[in-house]
């Protein structure tokens, strides 16, 4: 696995709180806001789907891509993202 960016360490490092959707790693400000017009504007709003799909790797990816058009790094780095604060948290 690749090293995590300081965006995730920050992430993972604390509860999630009202973190906006921007806050997880590997989503910028053209995917916040596309995520953001769907409803999905905080981080734990993110977290309830992650959630629903029962932290499925495959499946989570592919309704990141289809829901804000993430690219296969994006979609990694948000897995691993609320991956890690799941293990630590939950």
């Amino acid at each position: 696995m690749s090293s995590t960016s300081q965006k995730h360490k920050e992430f993972v490092a604390e509860p999630m709180g009202e973190k906006p959707v921007m806050a997880l790693a590997g989503i910028g400000e053209v995917l916040g806001k596309r995520l953001e017009e769907k409803g999905f504007d905080k981080a734990y709003v993110v977290l309830g789907q992650f959630l629903v799909l029962k932290k499925d790797e495959e499946l989570f990816r592919d309704w990141l891509k289809d829901t804000c058009g993430a690219n296969i790094k994006q979609q990694g780095d948000c897995y691993g993202c609320l991956r890690e604060w799941c293990d630590s948290f939950l």
